[in-house]
């Protein structure tokens, strides 16, 4: 039997301070005159109530020795239960979302997805902008830990490698992991307030500075502009984001040695020369099927799809310009964009550039063993070769990873959705990235008018896609809860 003492301690600490938080939106409604502070009190109250009574509950438990089930469980119930309180504000302010579309909201802001059912943000309450931008940013740094403390500790698809790297006894980056985890909030701090400071220069107001910054550095998407990024129509804030919106899909570990003063990591890690040799690969297409199709030219064209595809690979989601107008030929790139996403340990989602590294090596395995069936090739991922074990769990990832796209596509198509629409929907819920494609849930669209049912879907797909896939379903294996 699983102890969820331990865990429910954790749960509480992380609600108390998600609970302590909306009092942010409650202020800024306060100041702004704005009615909408009472139901972010109210739901602080409600939350910090819950989050402490849960931490009393478990707080006489040995939290530091979690077993590996209870990190399955944990990892799993801290985002489901987290956006169910963070779905609060939704529901009982202006938005006056239905549950299904309020828990929606608060998923795609925790997992940093950027699908939203909410329109007219131009004119919303700025407590509500400042509350998804916060969520967001919340959402962000917690998959950063996720992603460094958790997973590799679960093996999943390969993430036994990063915890192999990360802490590399000949690379030791700091002595304890509570300076590694400072560390990493220096450097979320520190981009964030660059970011925002550049937004601001660029042109931004402060309040839009802050809510993008947050929503930037943590690769969300969500704007306060139904416009999205477009809406400032400012080359400078573009670049501005296509800069910060790479520097949040970069593993935050290496910004952990650029602080200690290793600046050589951010340039000589594998998975980092991957990531951005697809991002210049894609954007030279992107760039020449532009000019070719006579849509745009010159530096105007280099820059749309430099944004268009740094924001599809970072799976941030912003949007500078409506390309699903550009012709057949864009879409089909971009959607296959929507599958690649970033390096781990970033807030990033999708399939990450450590396994299409993997993928490819072992493909080239394959294709050698073919010619030479006596030769001896081994799987190699930063000029080193990898265990079978590691091969088999991205394999088997990657594996996973395409049948959920596809069920939950086919899913959306059975209720009476187009391909585009169904496919795009699937794999932006997934691979966390935002905006879709096609005209009901394109990038100058939002996901208000889909029905519960694929609201609901569209939920549980996020959440898989963001804890990475085999942490919920081995929830459903009855094996996993046999003693």
């Amino acid at each position: 039997m699983i102890d969820f003492r331990p865990i429910a301690a954790i749960l509480g600490v992380l609600l108390a301070i998600l609970g302590t938080m909306m009092m942010i939106p409650a202020l800024v409604d306060l100041v702004a005159g704005r009615g909408d502070f009472l139901a972010y009190s109210a739901s602080s109250v409600i939350t910090v109530f819950v989050g402490l009574s849960l931490w009393l509950a478990g707080r006489s438990s040995e939290v530091e020795k979690l077993s590996l089930r209870q990190a399955f469980v944990l990892t799993t119930l801290s985002w489901v239960l987290l956006s169910a309180f963070a779905a609060i504000p939704f529901m009982w302010a202006e938005t006056d979302l239905s549950l299904a579309d309020a828990y929606f909201e608060a998923m795609s802001g925790l997992t940093t997805t950027g699908a939203t059912v909410i329109g007219g943000l131009d004119h919303r309450p700025p407590g509500l902008l400042i509350w998804r931008a916060f969520l967001h940013w919340y959402g962000g740094i917690g998959i950063i830990v996720m992603a460094i403390a958790l997973l590799p500790m679960m093996q999943i698809g390969g993430m036994q490698l990063f915890r192999a790297e990360s802490s590399d006894k000949s690379e030791k980056m700091l002595p304890r992991a509570a300076q590694m985890a400072k560390g990493i909030l220096a450097s979320y701090l520190f981009l964030t307030f660059a970011c925002a400071l550049t937004y601001a220069f660029c042109g931004m107001s402060v309040f839009d500075a802050v809510a993008h910054a947050m929503a930037t550095i943590s690769t969300g998407g969500f704007s306060t502009h139904d416009a999205s990024i477009g809406y400032f129509n400012s080359p400078a804030i573009e670049y501005a984001a296509i800069f910060f919106m790479l520097s949040g899909s970069l593993p935050f570990v290496l910004y952990v040695r650029v602080l200690a003063g290793d600046f050589s990591r951010l340039f000589v890690n594998p998975e980092v020369r991957l990531f951005l040799s697809l991002v210049a690969m894609f954007a030279i297409i992107s760039t020449v099927q532009q000019v070719w199709g006579g849509i745009n030219e010159g530096e105007t064209a280099l820059r749309f799809a430099l944004f268009n595809v740094v924001s599809l690979m970072s799976t941030t989601g912003f949007v500078a310009k409506d390309f699903t107008n550009w012709g057949p030929p864009t879409e089909a790139l971009y959607f296959v964009v929507m599958f690649l996403g970033a390096c781990t340990g970033s807030t990033a989602g999708g399939m990450k550039s450590f396994r299409i590294a993997i993928l490819g090596s072992a493909l080239k395995q394959h294709l050698k063993r073919v010619i030479y069936p006596n030769g001896v090739f081994p799987v190699l991922y930063g000029g080193k070769p990898i265990g079978d074990e590691v091969v088999a769990s991205v394999l088997s990832f990657a594996f996973l990873y395409l049948a959920t796209f596809l069920l939950i596509g086919i899913a959306i198509n059975v209720l009476g959705f187009d391909l585009i629409t169904s496919f795009s929907a699937s794999i932006t819920a997934l691979a966390n990235v935002g905006p879709g494609l096609g005209p009901v849930v394109g990038p100058a669209q939002n996901f208000a008018g889909l029905p519960d049912s694929v609201i609901w879907l569209l939920s549980l797909g996020m959440l898989v896609g963001r804890l990475e896939l085999f942490t919920v379903l081995v929830l459903f294996l009855p094996s996993f809860w046999r003693r």
